[in-house]
């Protein structure tokens, strides 16, 4: 890949063919050099890096589902926030698309969310800073992973209170789209977990905003799939955290089984995590895996029998664990590291993430169980975990209207030839979801129209369509999910 520079270098040192320097709005047109005899205009000056080369184009045109393929014209790898409100004014000005929410190489978007065909994609991997850590929160930059903000905090023993599975993933990326995990049932989503962002909206507007300082950007940024602003700085919630974590697995052969007791500690909140697993059963069919974790100090470890005396798990298959609060939050990276040594990171997911009413969850998820096998899956998991409705407050991660919610998730690894089948599957699987009152999560691999997501989001369209208008209002900012026809 060429190394990447700026528009002085490019003056001084670079051809005339080897680089888009200018835009002609006319023409609607890219120009390796501004044309006197037009109306070209010069891409604004910038104290980062607009890469044109095409091995940036291909990385930018890719996400981690590898099934869309849009290719932008220019990546911005921005050197300050200057530099996206420069970008975002010029792109604004002559109705230039942007991707707003992309982290390349660090964004679990399956479906092309953060790409954009023959536009800008911002990757927002330069503006990785940590600038305060204090007792109850934390100020990052947009593109700080959650990996590198735990390692700084745990420490200090401190952590966001809720987290995903994969810690490596952007901060900025995943507030867009809202992130969850097995802290949910008590903390709610990331999103959740915000005081304060720094939003850049279309007009390269730069606005700091909270739940009492421009809340309806505030709100709508956080779940908002970068429709309404780039957000360029968070500041998180941080809560006091024990350094060790005792860990417990246990196997279930019938499903409700497990989802009764996932549902008692969801409600007794005896663990600070929970989550649950399809596995492949023996013979076929599925075995279910509960798994939960209790946060405790180094030399006062639980009771493991006042924990799981009373659940009715299968005799003689609890497994207990003990990690660092850092090992257990980052405890899938050997696993991801085998994936990617064996070449399965690298395959297509066709990933399909769910949100369940509790009244229908039980049925729901053994009728999609019983059409899927282990091969449909690749090995990928399968995730199955209530949360209370009422800790999610982020009013465009559209949920069901029942106090209880289960996470179902089909995390497919699979080769490109069956890609388009079980993108068909995924559509299926959300139409009968749909007639349950269920919904899917933004980052999904789901085929959807415009018409899809006005419905997805319901008695809320109109509060959409009015912040998009208000912070978006000529439509450029992230086209990737399709919302807008």
């Amino acid at each position: 890949m060429t190394q990447p520079q700026n528009r002085r270098t490019f003056l001084a040192g670079l051809t005339a063919a080897s680089a888009i320097l200018a835009f002609s709005p006319s023409a609607r047109a890219w120009l390796s050099q501004p044309d006197a005899a037009s109306d070209s205009v010069f891409l604004p000056s910038l104290d980062g890096q607009l890469l044109f080369a095409p091995g940036d184009l291909a990385a930018a045109a890719d996400d981690f589902g590898h099934i869309v393929h849009q290719t932008p014209v220019a990546v911005l790898l921005p050197g300050s926030i200057a530099d996206i409100r420069a970008i975002l004014r010029f792109a604004h000005a002559h109705r230039i698309p942007v991707g707003g929410m992309s982290m390349i190489g660090n964004t679990h978007s399956v479906f092309g969310q953060s790409q954009v065909e023959a536009g800008i994609v911002i990757n927002m991997a330069s503006l990785a800073t940590i600038h305060e850590i204090d007792e109850c929160s934390a100020l990052v930059d947009a593109g700080v992973r959650w990996i590198d903000l735990l390692a700084a905090t745990t420490p200090l023993g401190k952590s966001p209170p809720a987290l995903t599975d994969h810690i490596d993933l952007s901060i900025g990326g995943t507030l867009s789209v809202g992130g969850i995990g097995g802290q949910a049932f008590r903390h709610g989503m990331l999103v959740d977990n915000v005081l304060e962002l720094e939003i850049i909206t279309a007009q390269g507007r730069l606005v700091a905003c909270s739940p009492t300082h421009h809340p309806a950007l505030f709100r709508a940024a956080l779940g908002g799939m970068g429709q309404f602003g780039i957000i360029v700085r968070a500041r998180v919630r941080l809560i006091d955290v024990p350094g060790m974590v005792r860990r417990y697995t246990a196997l279930y052969p019938a499903l409700v089984d497990m989802m009764a007791d996932q549902e008692k500690l969801m409600d007794d909140g005896r663990f600070d995590y929970l989550e649950g697993f399809a596995q492949p059963a023996e013979g076929g069919g599925w075995v279910y895996q509960i798994e939960a974790a209790k946060y405790y100090a180094p030399g006062q470890p639980p009771d493991d029998a006042a924990l799981t005396g009373d659940l009715i798990f299968a005799p003689s298959t609890l497994t207990v664990e003990d990690l660092t609060h850092f090992d257990f939050t980052n405890r899938i990276a050997p696993l991801v590291a085998l994936l990617k040594s064996v070449g399965a990171w690298q395959l297509p997911h066709p990933w399909i993430d769910m949100f369940v009413p509790g009244s229908e969850a039980a049925s729901f998820i053994q009728s999609v169980l019983d059409q899927t096998t282990s091969d449909d899956m690749g090995g990928g998991p399968i995730l199955i975990y209530p949360f209370k409705r009422a800790a999610v407050t982020a009013p465009f991660v559209a949920l069901p209207d029942e106090p209880t919610v289960y996470l179902f998730s089909l995390l497919r690894f699979a080769p490109p030839p069956v890609v388009a089948n079980l993108l068909a599957k995924n559509r299926a699987i959300y139409e009968t979801l749909h007639d349950l009152g269920g919904k899917r999560y933004a980052a999904s691999g789901i085929p959807f129209t415009s018409a899809d997501w006005q419905d997805h989001f319901g008695a809320l369209w109109s509060a959409f369509v009015h912040l998009k208008h208000r912070f978006d209002p000529r439509r450029i900012l992230t086209p990737g999910p399709a919302i807008f026809d």
